[in-house]
């Protein structure tokens, strides 16, 4: 499928400059967050174009999706390089980032990753993939921070195999274990959902982490140990930020609310967020995730570097390091960092947070780092 933002006014004599969009949009992939990702990186390519394109060019994206399956999404990106792209973006899902990441560097195809925070994205140092998303490794951090600030020590995190899983539950063990903090893992591939409920009860856990699919096993979960009185006063966490999307609430009500998981806004959004947000807003027809503003900043990113240093792959390349653009929630730069393996984006804004029971429509930030 290939999507062409508003057309400009001036001559396509040079034809348009070529962006590759990987996004899931079926399921197995968590098609509610591809939505979002692609109406921002629509929205922005819109935005580009009708400020005057790339040099006069229109921009122009190209959308493959990637269905959360690494081997269709590297495939994808083969295809794209055939077709001249300058460049590919996007993508939700680590473990499918993480395939789009190594076929881009191979193929020398500069790749901005959206929203995917696993931190080892490349087996090696790379100059061809850069990422908006702050690393697994700092959301994550601030999330056991939060969990230790409001008493929980003694955690049990209910999985499914998977490397973002399992790197999820390093992080955490590594930061709450030297603080006195305990994890636990539950590996819930035979477990019923009462089943679980009574291993939290064996271990006295006060807090479940749900690092598990959604919908399922993630909202039978939750359904159930919400009916369990024994767990009254457990705390349910989503670091992965499954209760972000309007599904959640629409599959648990009340008991999607008090769930607090990990999203990347600031505390408040400038002039251009603030346009941006209603402009989402419209298009998607709900609110916003923080996954479209990821996608807006994405085309951001690469038109500010295509204006910048040419429609050329080794020069977009090149120009991470030198990228400074306003972004929707800030000022978006590029760095190494020890332990990432890709150019970082700077200084992204990480909140905790949840559906206020009072009203599951609504989020309260529930810390902030």
């Amino acid at each position: 499928m290939s999507t062409s933002s508003s057309p400009l006014t001036a001559a396509h004599i040079e034809g348009p400059v070529r962006i590759g969009a990987l996004v899931p949009l079926t399921r197995p992939g968590w098609v509610e967050a591809g939505r979002h990702l692609l109406a921002g990186l629509e929205l922005a390519a819109r935005d580009v174009n009708d400020a005057g394109g790339i040099g006069g060019r229109p921009l122009e994206l190209v959308v493959r999706d990637t269905a959360a399956d690494p081997g269709k999404a590297a495939a994808a990106v083969e295809e794209l390089a055939q077709q001249g792209v300058v460049a590919v973006a996007g993508e939700y899902h680590s473990v499918v980032a993480r395939a789009v990441a190594d076929r881009a560097d191979a193929l020398g195809v500069p790749f901005l990753c959206s929203s995917a925070v696993l931190d080892a994205l490349t087996e090696q140092p790379t100059q061809w993939v850069a990422r908006l998303a702050p690393p697994q490794s700092d959301g994550w951090r601030v999330y056991a921070d939060f969990l230790l600030g409001t008493g929980h020590s003694r955690i049990v995190v209910a999985t499914q195999p998977s490397v973002y899983w399992a790197s999820g539950v390093d992080v955490l063990g590594d930061h709450l274990t030297p603080r006195g903090g305990t994890v636990i893992e539950l590996d819930t591939g035979g477990l019923a959902p009462a089943a679980v409920c009574d291993a939290l009860v064996d271990h006295r856990a006060t807090a479940l982490l749900l690092l598990v699919g959604h919908p399922e096993p993630a909202v039978s979960l939750v359904r159930s140990v919400r009916r369990d009185r024994r767990l009254d006063e457990i705390l349910i966490g989503a670091p992965a930020g499954q209760p972000e999307f309007a599904t959640w609430a629409d599959l648990l009500g009340v008991d999607g609310a008090g769930i607090p998981f990990l999203r990347y806004l600031p505390e408040r959004l400038g002039p251009l967020g603030t346009r941006v947000e209603a402009a989402l807003r419209a298009r998607l027809v709900e609110a916003p995730s923080f996954v479209a503003f990821e996608g807006y900043d994405t085309v951001t990113v690469l038109a500010e570097a295509l204006r910048s240093h040419g429609a050329d792959r080794a020069r977009v390349a090149e120009s991470w390091p030198r990228v400074a653009v306003d972004g929707t929630r800030g000022r978006i730069r590029f760095s190494r960092r020890n332990g990432v393996s890709v150019w970082q984006s700077l200084g992204a804004p990480i909140q905790v947070a949840d559906r206020d029971p009072a009203s599951p429509d609504r989020f309260r930030v529930r810390h902030a780092a």
